[in-house]
């Protein structure tokens, strides 16, 4: 048994990461017996538009100081659409950025992030073509579907429910989730991104879309959960968690 400290740097709004992260890694601890706690920094967003995403990401580093000061193990930046909003690549230079900032501040910890690990997670299935669901209005989604296309991955069809108050977003039914995601194209897909937005309730849901499509279901907060596990170490087993977090 083994006993973890886990910082999540999630966007003032959010509602989501801090319920869907900590109960997929409750399930993991029922498997194998590691124990979890969480620890969060916030960065102010609301709305989900340009300019209040790069002010949230410019804020990252104060976030990531706080939470370096908790001496947790592994940060999760924990805004997926923040990020793939500064171009194609951006996990990449914004997770180093903000390990280096914890560092300097006296806490050598990997900061990972939703967008690297949707995109690592696909791939790690195999999946080379997806459909995606998102509450983005259609110019985000578009944004989030030409990112993960970037890495490699085809988008066939994406879904837009068009919210744009991070709030409202945290709202949003997930029972009429399996519904939503029979909408997109899904033929010869390899997986369905169910949510692609941290925010938007997706855990109770996969089950059902999973049982419902006959397809992986990858969500954000899993695949987020799943990165977490794999930088300690740990199995990365869930229940109800979807394709990465599946008994092997």
């Amino acid at each position: 048994m083994s006993s973890h400290r886990i910082g999540l740097l999630v966007p003032s709004s959010n509602t989501t990461m801090e319920t869907e992260v900590p109960e997929i890694l409750r399930r993991q601890s029922e498997l194998t017996g590691d124990q979890f706690t969480f620890h969060a920094s916030r960065m102010r967003m609301r709305h989900v538009e340009a300019s209040a995403l790069a002010a949230m990401n410019a804020d990252a580093g104060r976030a990531a100081v706080e939470l370096a000061d908790a001496q947790v193990e592994v940060m999760a930046y924990a805004c997926l659409v923040a990020i793939m909003s500064q171009g194609n690549a951006a996990h990449q230079g914004i997770e180093a950025d903000l390990t280096r900032t914890a560092a300097e501040n006296g806490c050598a910890v990997d900061v990972v992030s939703s967008a690297g690990a949707l995109v690592e997670g696909l791939n790690h299935l195999g999946a080379r073509k997806v459909s995606i669901v998102t509450p983005y209005m259609k110019p985000l989604t578009a944004l989030v579907a030409g990112y993960i296309e970037a890495e490699g991955i085809e988008v066939q069809d994406a879904v837009s429910l068009e919210v744009d108050d991070n709030p409202a977003v945290g709202r949003l039914d997930p029972a009429r989730l399996p519904d939503i995601a029979a909408g997109p194209d899904t033929r010869d897909v390899d997986a369905v991104v169910l949510s692609a937005c941290v925010q938007m309730p997706s855990l109770s849901a996969i089950p059902a879309a999973e049982q419902r499509l006959g397809l992986p279901i990858v969500t954000p907060a899993a695949a987020t959960s799943w990165k977490i596990l794999r930088t300690l170490g740990l199995v990365t087993t869930a229940d109800g968690a979807g394709a990465l977090l599946k008994k092997n």
